[in-house]
C-alpha cells in the first residue's frame, strides 16, 4: 500500500498549492493534474468509483475551462451516475458520486466564492468517502482543502468589500 499512499500524498501536495489559487484559471489547471493523480491513487487503492469520479473529474476541470455551460455540468453530473452504477456495492460507493456533483457544478455553473462553496461541500463529502477507503493521502488533501477554501474564500471575501468601498 506504500505506492498507492505516496500518490495520495502528492495529491495532498498539489491540493495546497491548487487551493491557495485566488484566479480561478490557474485553480482548474492545477485541479486538473490533482484529479489525474487522485485517479491514479484511488486505481491502485481499490476504490473504482472513487477512481472512476475523479477520471470524470479531470474531464469536467479541463471542460470547465473552455465553458461554463450548466447543460454540460448536467450531461457529466449524469455520466457520474452512469459510470458508477456499474461499479457501486455499498452505500458509500455514492460519496464520491455525490462530492464529485458538487464540485462539477461549482466549476462549471459558479465563480469565485461561490464555485469554492460548492466545491468546500464536495470537500466534505469526499473527506468522508476518504475516510472510508482509508486514503491516508485524501484524508490530508481534504482536510486540508477544506481550511485553505475557507481562508481563500475569506481573503476573496475582503478583496471583494475592500474593491466596493473603493467604488463609494
Amino acid at each position: 500500500m506504500l505506492i498507492p499512499q505516496l500518490f495520495g500524498l502528492f495529491s495532498f501536495i498539489l491540493g495546497a498549492f491548487c487551493f491557495m489559487q485566488k484566479d480561478d484559471k490557474k485553480f482548474k489547471c492545477i485541479m486538473l493534474v490533482l484529479n489525474i493523480n487522485h485517479s491514479i491513487h484511488f486505481i491502485l487503492m481499490g476504490a473504482v468509483t472513487s477512481a472512476c469520479s475523479t477520471l470524470l473529474g479531470a474531464l469536467r476541470t479541463a471542460t470547465s475551462m473552455k465553458t461554463a455551460s450548466k447543460k454540460v455540468a448536467y450531461l457529466f453530473i449524469i455520466a457520474l451516475v452512469v459510470v458508477n452504477a456499474q461499479w457501486a456495492q455499498f452505500w458509500y460507493d455514492w460519496l464520491s458520486v455525490l462530492g464529485a456533483s458538487f464540485g462539477t457544478y461549482g466549476l462549471f455553473c459558479l465563480r469565485g466564492i461561490q464555485m469554492r462553496v460548492a466545491l468546500l461541500i464536495g470537500s466534505v463529502i469526499w473527506l468522508v468517502n476518504n475516510i472510508i477507503v482509508n486514503s491516508i493521502g485524501g484524508i490530508m488533501l481534504e482536510s486540508m482543502v477544506i481550511g485553505i477554501n475557507l481562508s481563500t474564500m475569506i481573503r476573496l471575501y475582503k478583496a471583494q468589500n475592500n474593491e466596493l468601498s473603493l467604488q463609494n
